[in-house]
């Protein structure tokens, strides 16, 4: 009986991480003249889609964001007027492995 219990929660707990979406972490940019409404969306539409934000920027109209694909696909289209540049969150460093700049 408990191998048989044992079993069935690890068949749930499979399914349960294969049927998840993989998510990307990544940095969604748009011009500056963009509307707040339009970054309200699209935050919006990848939070529907079981992402999240991970951090909202200042000094660009942007965030970061763990999202599905599918997500970001959606984003894509949801505003023709103003396009979002989507790119993969990553490490940037101003300077080299001997510490001059790049």
């Amino acid at each position: 009986m408990k191998l048989n219990a044992l079993s069935v929660l690890i068949a749930i707990c499979a399914v349960a991480v294969l049927g998840a979406a993989p998510q990307k972490s990544v940095v969604v940019s748009y011009p500056q003249d963009t509307p707040d409404s339009v970054l309200t969306q699209a935050k919006d539409a990848i939070k529907a889609a079981g992402g999240m934000i991970t951090h909202e920027y200042q000094l660009i109209k942007g965030f970061a964001a763990k999202a599905p694909a599918q997500a970001l696909e959606t984003i894509q289209t949801l505003e023709s007027n103003y396009n979002p540049y989507i790119e993969e969150d990553q490490i940037v460093n101003a300077y080299d492995s001997n510490g001059n700049p790049v």
